[in-house]
Formats: structure tokens, C-alpha cells, sequence
């Protein structure tokens, strides 16, 4: 199965969401961003893929490229 990219956005107020593109769910809230973009960090390592972090105004601020540790390149 090919894993979609994560992204860290904000919703409502207050609060972040991490949401996995294809998914209708978010997978967790969390009261700062700090704390969204760690656990996105860890869950797109885990799948390989990219995460997208936006800002509060819904536009991408950055954007990581996740490898799982046994992709990495060995050198």
C-alpha cells in the first residue's frame, strides 16, 4: 500500500491536527504546534513520506522529506 504525505495544520482557534492525505480523519490534535510537527515528524519517518507543515493562515511554511532509517544512503 503507498503511504500519502502528512500534514501539520492548524484548527479553529487554537490547536493543531496532524491529517494524512486520503484519510477523512486527523489521526491526533495537540494544543501547539511544536507538538504536531513532532509527532508528524515521527509518523512520516515511520512511512517514508513528506511532511508539510502550514502556517495559521493555511499556506505551507515547510515542507520535510522523511526517510525510513533503513533507506538511509550509507557513505
Amino acid at each position: 500500500m503507498h503511504a500519502h504525505n502528512i500534514h501539520v495544520i492548524p484548527t479553529g482557534k487554537y490547536g493543531w491536527v496532524v491529517e494524512v492525505e486520503g484519510e477523512d480523519e486527523a489521526s491526533a490534535e495537540y494544543l501547539t504546534q511544536d507538538q504536531a510537527v513532532a509527532a508528524g515528524t515521527e509518523k512520516a519517518k515511520e512511512d517514508g513520506v513528506e511532511l508539510f507543515v502550514h502556517g495559521r493562515d493555511g499556506k505551507i511554511r515547510e515542507c520535510n522529506t522523511c526517510i525510513k532509517d533503513s533507506q538511509k544512503i550509507k557513505g
